[in-house]
């Protein structure tokens, strides 16, 4: 899905991840309440920026499924749904 919105790259491509969901509960089946939930450290790319102030184009692209840092990137709501936009060099790995 792509989303109506273009990050603008500047120095570094810029990308705009969905986060996926929280874990409601653990392994074992125990529920996780909202107080002690993790922040999602995965999620998908749903936009990236054209190329950056060098003329590089993203690695990335839309649909990727990709693990970034923890506390990467700056969370925004658009349309009623939470994303993330970051630097590329803030994702680690591109999933499968």
């Amino acid at each position: 899905m792509a989303l109506n919105l273009k990050p603008i790259a500047g120095s570094s491509n810029r990308v705009i991840v969905e986060p996926a969901a929280a874990e409601e509960k653990t392994a074992s089946g125990l529920y996780i309440p909202d107080t002690a939930k993790e922040k999602p450290s995965k999620g998908t790319v749903v936009s990236v920026s054209e190329e950056d102030s060098e003329g590089k184009k993203a690695s990335v692209k839309i649909g990727d499924v990709v693990i970034y840092g923890k506390y990467g990137g700056t969370e925004f709501p658009y349309e009623g749904k939470d994303y993330l936009i970051m630097r590329e060099t803030d994702i680690y790995a591109v999933v499968g």
